[in-house]
């Protein structure tokens, strides 16, 4: 939570900033070695900058890239530092992870 000050009196108003990072894994999915090293780099920094929202898109394809993604998450490493996972049911090739700070 951030406090702000308000100008017109001594109060302090707190704020909950919603912010949400994007991962669209369609340009990188045919370079394997480069899709963990991504999922790595958005995951610690939701954690780093904490950010209550990752959205990543494996996209729809055939499923293997969601499977892999899913994979990545479900590690206990990874696990720990994230509340949950939402898998969007009207877009198949969306994953919502969710962290609470």
């Amino acid at each position: 939570m951030d406090k702000l000050v308000c100008p017109c009196s001594s109060s302090t108003l707190l704020i909950k900033r919603m912010a949400k990072l994007k991962l669209d894994l369609h340009d990188i999915c045919k370079k394997g070695y480069l899709i963990e090293k991504e999922l790595n780099r958005i995951i610690f920094e939701a954690v780093e900058k904490k950010i209550a929202l990752v959205e990543i898109i494996p996209g729809k394809g055939s499923g293997q890239l969601k499977k892999t993604v899913l994979r990545f998450l479900n590690r206990p490493d990874m696990k720990k530092l994230y509340h949950r996972i939402d898998k969007d049911r009207d877009n198949f090739g969306r994953i919502f992870v969710h962290f609470r700070h």
